[in-house]
């Protein structure tokens, strides 16, 4: 397994990191006997980076986490963890706190339920409004100087929240969407992190699945975020679907599949990137590995830019509801 350095003031991780989010919610039901053996599997083939959030599954997903890791050595691994967004029975969206006095108590849970004594990056989800940036990032540092937080990430947000946010403490990443139908981080947000020394987590490089390969628009279903976002609606899907059939015209010239060309595109952009994976089951996580050993050649990414051209996509990557709460967009507009 490759590695690479998240930023200046990151840890080295894995060149693939293992995003856990799908095993506990958002896209309907999932296996925990499968969810656990594929977490496993990921470790075991040398993935270090385990990427989780504190409301995903409103705590499920770190106790998941937190069962897998008692049969792994902690220390040689790095759990990143997202914190704020508010739940509710319903399993609705309250908004975020950030607020500094939030943040230990926040903390205080994560911990017990991933059962380990610190975190390696701990990072708000979103911004929130209504908490300058500065607070927030110096209410983390004082975790940092305790010793229950290693480094300081940050969450989709835009360039003038991350030059602040880097201005209070050295920032090791910024976790943001960045996939073939993804790329408005390079218009600005890319090269703000780059001058820097930021690193970019990179989740949704496969669009939610959208261009893995293997969706079928019959797959929707009323628990699954896919079932409200504007890219797999309607005309949409199908004009994003006929995107997936150019590139896998692609794969098949490299023998390799949608999803792997899809990954490597990314890890190709940047040793300073470092893709999340969101494999639930085995048998995917194992395609995703396959991408590690694909070479892409200034001609392969020519052909990639030609079947996906930037800007292609139909729909925006979030419904408007959840697109006002990121700053990275309004950066971006």
């Amino acid at each position: 397994m490759e590695h690479r350095k998240l930023g200046n003031a990151g840890p080295t991780t894995s060149a693939i990191g293992l995003g856990c989010m799908g095993m506990s919610d958002v896209y309907g039901p999932a296996d925990r006997d499968e969810s656990l053996a594929t977490i496993d599997m990921a470790i075991e083939q040398g993935i270090t980076l385990l990427d989780t959030g504190d409301f995903y599954g409103m705590g499920h997903n770190e106790m998941l986490i937190g069962e897998a890791l008692r049969n792994h050595k902690r220390d040689a691994l790095a759990i990143s963890v997202k914190f704020g967004a508010l739940r509710d029975p319903d399993i609705g969206w309250g908004g975020y706190d950030a607020r500094p006095e939030a943040i230990p108590n926040f903390l205080a849970y994560s911990l017990r339920r991933l059962g380990t004594d610190y975190i390696d990056i701990y990072r708000p989800s979103r911004l929130d409004p209504a908490v300058p940036i500065e607070d927030t990032i110096g209410a983390i540092a004082e975790m940092v100087a305790k010793g229950y937080v290693r480094h300081i990430g940050l969450s989709e947000v835009g360039a003038d929240t991350i030059r602040r946010a880097h201005a209070v403490h050295p920032i090791a990443d910024l976790q943001i969407e960045y996939s073939l139908i993804s790329r408005g981080i390079e218009d600005e947000i890319l090269s703000t992190c780059r001058e820097l020394g930021i690193g970019i987590t990179a989740y949704g490089v496969l669009s939610r699945g959208l261009i893995s390969g293997h969706w079928s628009p019959d797959r929707n279903n009323e628990r699954d975020f896919r079932s409200m976002s504007p890219r797999f609606a309607g005309e949409n899907l199908a004009h994003n679907l006929s995107l997936v059939d150019a590139l896998r015209k692609v794969a098949e010239a490299k023998n390799a599949t949608v999803a792997q060309i899809a990954i490597a595109w990314v890890t190709h952009q940047g040793r300073d990137i470092v893709p999340l994976i969101g494999a639930r089951k085995r048998e995917r996580l194992s395609e995703a590995l396959g991408a590690m050993s694909l070479s892409l050649s200034a001609a392969d990414l020519a052909d990639i830019e030609a079947a996906i051209p930037n800007g292609s996509a139909a729909g925006a990557r979030y419904p408007e509801s959840q697109l006002a709460h990121l700053d990275s967009e309004r950066s971006a507009a």
